[in-house]
């Protein structure tokens, strides 16, 4: 693994952090915090739970009983004695034209380690759902998402990591699901070079990274990044059960150093390499 010349404000951590997973406090999640810790303690591994706060999913044709909100203060500190070297505590906020003001004033309800932002839902629609890629070709779908995503970056500068830029490719109502580099290059450099502007981390999300295909595309992606001057990831499997901690994390690591960049965890909101 290639390391940088650390400087004497970064810390440097003696293991690899899974920095994006998410237990009950999720709506979406049933995962229990000593069962996701025994599952990242096997593999050696440094954790980081990330609960969702999607401030607008209540406003969504979808809202049920999934609100993605939760008290920052209960999760601080329901999960503050597990918080030290191999966890900590962080969020999943999503991004949107209309949650900026929610977003900064739920941030001051906890001490957050890590703040992740998302994509997940735009024009009020879940990505999730086949509703926003109805009466749109590919390009505009990807097109939105992607221009959505940059200008998200620049009006949200206090994030700390841009989780899963490839997140679309997960639920695309499209036979080709894939963000390749060369079909959508000015926008995905965009969303770099906000990233890069703001000082923000891009996150490997590692979930799809056990599909060959998904690897290849993402390559030129990540690889577009360094060109651009980006030099640190996170890696995050974006786990929502114990048995996905640590998912396709050699494959992770493997695309982190061919591409000479070096992985970190936050801690408090500052920085960490991982040896």
């Amino acid at each position: 693994m290639l390391l940088a010349v650390f400087s004497g404000e970064i810390e440097v951590e003696n293991m690899i952090f899974d920095n994006h997973s998410h237990t009950v406090f999720s709506s979406d999640s049933e995962m229990e915090a000593e069962a996701a810790l025994e599952a990242a303690a096997r593999q050696g591994l440094g954790l980081v739970f990330t609960e969702h706060y999607d401030y607008d999913y209540i406003n969504t044709r979808h809202y049920k009983e999934m609100e993605f909100r939760f008290d920052a203060a209960g999760y601080w500190e329901k999960y503050l004695p597990y918080r030290g070297d191999s966890l900590r505590l962080g969020v999943e906020i999503g991004l949107s034209e209309t949650s900026g003001a929610a977003n900064r004033e739920f941030l001051q309800g906890a001490p957050f380690d890590l703040v992740i932002g998302s994509i997940h839902i735009i024009d009020m629609l879940d990505l999730y759902y086949p509703d926003f890629y109805e009466g749109k070709s590919k390009a505009e779908a990807f097109g939105r998402y992607l221009r959505v995503m940059a200008d998200m970056l620049r009006a949200n500068p206090y994030i700390d990591v841009l989780g899963h830029i490839d997140y679309i490719c997960r639920y695309a109502a499209y036979e080709d699901k894939e963000l390749a580099y060369g079909d959508f290059a000015g926008l995905v450099d965009e969303v770099l070079q906000a990233a890069i502007d703001c000082d923000v981390v891009m996150e490997l999300n590692t979930r799809r990274l056990g599909d060959s295909r998904a690897v290849e595309v993402l390559l030129p992606v990540y690889r577009r990044y360094r060109e651009l001057g980006g030099r640190y990831i996170t890696l995050g499997s974006d786990a929502h059960a114990a048995e996905n901690i640590g998912m396709n994390f050699r494959a992770a690591l493997d695309m982190a150093e061919a591409l000479e960049l070096q992985p970190v965890t936050f801690e408090a909101r500052k920085m960490a390499y991982c040896r």
